[in-house]
């Protein structure tokens, strides 16, 4: 018998494209209900992406799980339409691409010394979050009708469309949401016993002594479930290639220079002010005496900045002919839509173009006369917050349109951002230390508009599909935008105050490259030998056939983080072979489960964050001395914490061969 394929939603038989919910109906949709729970998931998941981001320097989108949980909730409370659902989600997605924009960016404040930590408060980092979040949703109004509408067929937008998939299979949402739930329990029980219990050990691995035959060799795994949640979510292949990065720095570059250290018999001070002399001796370091954490970070993190700054430019490069024609595109639509002709239909009715360009001229005002913003009284630094907001705006919507927000690649525009900002301001003769504040701000902004925007893209996706009201969406998104803003700088000034960001508890790592890139620049003093080494990894992968940008944030993380994201991917190739499965979707078993095991262990980390700054984490702690054996640093201690996090693979395997009907 003949298979005869089923059309997706909102197609037709006949391939033309029809809405879930026809545009002559007009069942309830903006609902005070739906707006709270949405604000309420908006919080959430924007406080555990906080989390997530300072961690791992990557995010996952939160649009499908929100989606479940959204049907399963309001379920409880006399039931909802498929468009009150997606009013839910797309309300609490803006919290999780929000969070991501800001993490990337404004932590590097702390190291843009001496004058960018007088802007790391919360006035500020809230200022520049709502800024660039708001200003993500305006750029993308324009652009719905060039990118939704006219390319339905074109751009697939895989994370929006199955978000459709989910709300309008709405009577299977109890069933997905149990997965969801599962997952959050598990992940929060396991973070739990092993960060705040201390019943087993949160890393596990093993370094090389110096004086070995493969010295500073390191293989270490951070054994939180959030890690294998985001490999599982990603694939086999994107967590592949970061581990490779990870094996290139820690077991290849970091022996190498061990090695090439011994025969080294003068001082060799490395590059890192922190490292410039050896305590015992008050001499400069020889690289034979340093450990592995002072080889990253005074040589391997400069060969990883170059590489993540050359995969993030050839990634963009990529998309040259995508970006002109989307920004052609959307110029058109734009001064079409000037005139404000009324919409004939409910499904095509926008935000009025006045308050677009009205809202966005204001932001910009706002940039130049904001108190103690650190582009007060820069009128050129609001001009380029508009320029690059718009151009990357454009750029994120059609990228993701290809690829998912997931793997957006947002650092790379955001570097390019950068650049380009410190290579203007270099020539108009503004260097040295001041400057430093005001470029990052334009970046971060860019940075936080181009997440929400691509987010925003995918959000009207759904709408477009389920036929939800474009206008409601997108002050849905606004919404979004204003309450999850205050929580996530909140979020990110305490785990800066507990851990310290740029610790190895919360390393930022974007957020530290984005401060080299600066202060390298405008200083004229970056490392170029390090970054050309970088650049040119990038290159030779490119010239493999292998896509460079992966590689080059698993090069730059620590192999800790990269480890567990690893084993999260080889657990889902496991399960597609035994499966059969050629690629798992994005509402399959594993991945709504991997999606919950992700928010229960970031907010476990947020609890456990809470507990020591508020200094009761010791009597809870102590728990774990009866099963001291389990988190010593012995060789019983290591062998029991990998036993337990092979069975927390295994739980993930299982749940992902579950059918979903």
């Amino acid at each position: 018998m003949a298979h005869v394929a089923t059309p997706p939603p909102g197609t037709s038989a006949k391939g033309t494209f029809q809405p879930y919910v026809p545009a002559s109906e007009a069942p309830p949709e903006f609902t005070l209900k739906a707006i709270v729970l949405g604000i309420l998931f908006g919080l959430l998941f924007g406080a555990s992406t906080v989390y997530l981001g300072l961690r791992a320097g990557l995010t996952v989108s939160a649009s499908i799980p929100i989606a479940v949980l959204a049907i399963s909730v309001l379920k409880k409370f006399g039931g909802s339409t498929i468009l009150e659902n997606n009013i839910v989600q797309t309300i609490g997605s803006a919290g999780e691409s929000l969070a991501g924009g800001v993490v990337f960016t404004l932590p590097a404040l702390i190291f843009l010394l001496p004058y960018g930590p007088n802007y790391f408060n919360y006035m500020q980092i809230t200022m520049l979050t709502l800024a660039g979040g708001i200003l993500g949703v305006l750029m993308m109004v324009p652009l719905r009708r060039a990118l939704i509408v006219k390319e339905h067929g074109v751009l697939p937008y895989p994370e929006g469309t199955a978000c459709a998939e989910v709300l309008v299979a709405g009577e299977r949402g109890g069933k997905l949401a149990a997965l969801v739930f599962s997952g959050l329990g598990i992940g929060a029980l396991w973070k739990s016993l092993s960060w705040i219990f201390n019943l087993f050990r949160t890393e596990i691995g093993y370094v090389m002594p110096r004086g070995s035959q493969f010295p500073n060799a390191t293989l270490n795994c951070d054994i939180s479930p959030e890690y294998l949640g985001v490999g599982y979510v990603i694939g086999p292949r994107i967590a592949g290639t970061m581990f490779a990065g990870g094996v290139l720095a820690w077991l290849a570059l970091l022996p190498l220079l061990s090695i090439l250290g011994a025969y080294i018999t003068v001082p060799f001070p490395p590059i890192h002010p922190n490292f410039a002399n050896n305590p015992a001796t008050g001499q400069p370091f020889l690289i034979s005496e340093m450990n592995p954490g002072q080889l990253w970070s005074a040589y391997i993190r400069y060969i990883g900045a170059g590489a993540v700054l050359a995969a993030g430019l050839i990634t963009l490069a990529r998309t040259i002919p995508s970006m002109i024609s989307s920004a052609r595109g959307s110029i058109r639509d734009l001064s079409a839509g000037m005139g404000d002709a009324p919409a004939p239909l409910r499904t095509e009715r926008d935000l009025s173009m006045k308050v677009v360009v009205g809202g966005s001229v204001l932001l910009a005002i706002f940039m130049v006369v904001g108190p103690g913003l650190p582009t007060q009284g820069n009128v050129v630094a609001a001009l380029l917050i508009l320029f690059f907001g718009f151009f990357f705006a454009t750029v994120s919507s059609r990228i993701t349109g290809l690829i998912g927000s997931s793997s957006n690649p947002i650092s790379g525009m955001t570097i390019a951002t950068l650049i380009l900002t410190c290579l203007l301001f270099v020539a108009l003769g503004w260097t040295g230390d001041i400057y430093a504040p005001i470029a990052l701000c334009v970046g971060a902004i860019v940075c936080i508009a181009s997440a929400n925007a691509g987010t925003t893209s995918q959000d009207l996706k759904t709408g477009y599909i389920v036929g939800a009201t474009p206008l409601y969406q997108q002050l849905g998104l606004i919404i979004g935008v204003l309450t999850s803003g205050l929580i996530i700088g909140m979020t990110t000034l305490y785990m800066h105050q507990v851990f310290g960001i740029g610790s190895q508890a919360v390393p930022a790592p974007q957020a530290t490259l984005m401060s080299t890139i600066i202060t390298g620049l405008l200083n004229q003093n970056l490392p170029w030998g390090l970054v050309l080494v970088g650049i040119f990894v990038a290159v030779t992968l490119e010239l493999c056939g292998i896509h460079s940008l992966s590689f080059a944030v698993g090069l730059y993380l620590p192999i800790a983080t990269t480890a567990p994201i690893f084993v999260g991917g080889v657990v889902r190739w496991w399960v597609e072979r035994k499966t059969g499965a050629a690629q798992e979707s994005d509402v399959s078993a594993g991945t709504l489960f991997s999606s919950g095991l992700i928010a229960g262990g970031s907010i476990a980390g947020i609890i456990f964050a809470v507990l020591v700054g508020t200094n009761t984490i010791a009597p809870l702690q102590a728990v774990g001395d009866a099963f001291a054996y389990f988190h010593e640093e012995t060789m019983v201690g290591q062998l029991a914490s990998t036993a337990l996090f092979f069975g927390l693979a295994l739980i993930v395997a299982r749940m992902a061969m579950r059918k979903v009907e």
